[in-house]
């Protein structure tokens, strides 16, 4: 799963930094679960982490279960949520309120 041609739409390219989709890239790829769902999403918070802002992202999936935090040094935040799908034949990430 999440194997096949990866796309972006608009809302990604113009909202999420290059380098932050490729950590969600890096982020689904590396999962440590029996099964991804194809319904991958991304929360994006601003956090203050030893006195410095930071990029939160939380990652989940509904079945099975899992969610995981990370914080990020970085010099633009982003906020809102991101969804990664997967249909078998290519996978695409958009932000929530393209969905």
């Amino acid at each position: 799963m999440f194997d096949g041609t990866k796309y972006v739409t608009p809302g990604i390219q113009r909202e999420v930094p290059v380098f932050l989709q490729n950590i969600l890239w890096y982020l689904i790829e590396t999962m440590e679960v029996p099964e991804k769902h194809p319904l991958q999403v991304f929360q994006f918070e601003s956090i203050i982490e030893d006195g410095k802002r930071k990029q939160q992202i939380v990652h989940s999936q509904e079945q099975p279960d899992y969610r995981k935090h990370y914080a990020i040094s970085t010099r633009s935040i982003v906020i809102g949520k991101v969804y990664v799908i997967d249909d078998a034949t290519h996978c695409t990430m958009l932000l929530a309120d393209e969905y």
